[in-house]
């Protein structure tokens, strides 16, 4: 079995951590019933480990070295400074547990606020990597020697592997387990706790909540959002808040890690998936409205971050609104 450390502090995501240990003993599961034995040996480290024993549903192990550390969300958005939490000593013996699992030779493994405890080591510098998108200001503040990509759900560089926001900790899961115990395991744990394809952490990105942090980036979203199907550029925004197109780039991606032309093509999908959702509008004249002469470059752009086309976007839409809306009156009312 492959020996497998995971981390919890104290503030750890209950979600995050106990999705890991929930996928590991899946994937135990479903190798036992092919005859094969336990994929994984899993034991819980920190000052939070107590915490999450009770879930385990099966055996600790009590290994010293671990092939596979992994790291999930540890709750440090809860902190009033990232900075300062990240002094904390229980964040520097963490730092320690780290690094000695990636001088050993394991396999390093984040999510979300526990990329920003794996980065702290320095272990990501000069490595590509992502973390929540909406981490992405404070991370590159906090470790600019880390080739940070928000718009990836999952990267790998060398021995370390990060994810994104707290629930792709399940897609970071099901990628270590199709590494460590092959891919008809991971397809298992896959549909078994009916997993939904997802490439990429572009379509959950809300631009406003991205922008909120720098007024004239967030003045720039607004004034392009109502001019989004006449032909502007990334001149033009500049423009329109009064800066240079060097000083604009380098505050869009301060603020939200897109370039400038992401930032405004991230704009135009992000209107084109609410007109999709709550209009009946043909896709063309989507396209149009939000500045595509040609449909199927939108249509790419959709498909590459939702991994869903236009059609199937507006029926999970109504699906939805079926189960949410209320019954017209007088049907189902009884009586």
């Amino acid at each position: 079995m492959l020996p497998v450390t995971v981390l919890a502090l104290e503030t750890a995501l209950a979600s995050s951590v106990t999705i890991t240990i929930d996928v590991l003993a899946m994937a135990n599961h479903i190798a036992i019933s092919a005859g094969r034995p336990a994929a994984f040996d899993v034991r819980l480290v920190g000052p939070g480990a107590s915490l999450f024993r009770p879930f385990l549903a099966f055996p600790e192990a009590t290994h010293d070295d671990a092939a596979l550390f992994i790291i999930p969300a540890q709750g440090l958005s809860k902190a009033d400074c990232y900075r300062t939490r990240l002094a904390g000593g229980d964040a520097e013996a963490a730092r320690d547990l780290i690094r000695a699992a990636a001088a050993s030779g394991a396999h390093v493994a984040s999510s979300c606020t526990g990329t920003l405890l794996l980065a702290s080591t320095g272990l990501l510098d000069r490595r590509r990597a992502t973390t929540a998108w909406w981490l992405a200001p404070a991370f590159r503040e906090l470790y600019p020697a880390v080739s940070l990509d928000t718009a990836e759900l999952i990267l790998s560089d060398g021995n370390f592997t990060t994810a994104g926001a707290a629930m792709a900790q399940m897609d970071l899961m099901v990628g270590l387990i199709a590494r460590h115990a092959g891919a008809e395991v991971a397809e298992g744990c896959t549909r078994r706790m009916i997993l939904d394809e997802r490439r990429s952490q572009v379509p959950y990105m809300a631009i406003g909540l991205l922008a909120a942090s720098n007024e004239s980036i967030a003045r720039a979203a607004a004034w392009a959002r109502s001019r989004l199907g006449e032909r502007i550029g990334v001149d033009d925004l500049a423009a329109a808040v009064g800066q240079s197109p060097r000083t604009f780039s380098r505050r869009v991606s301060a603020a939200t890690g897109l370039s400038p032309i992401q930032f405004l093509q991230q704009l135009r999908v992000e209107q084109a998936i609410e007109m999709i959702e709550t209009t009946a509008l043909p896709f063309e004249e989507v396209a149009y409205r939000v500045g595509y002469s040609d449909p199927s470059t939108l249509r790419g752009l959709i498909r590459r971050g939702t991994g869903l086309g236009p059609r199937e976007i507006r029926t999970r839409a109504r699906s939805v609104a079926a189960r949410t809306l209320p019954p017209p009156p007088g049907v189902g009312l009884g009586g």
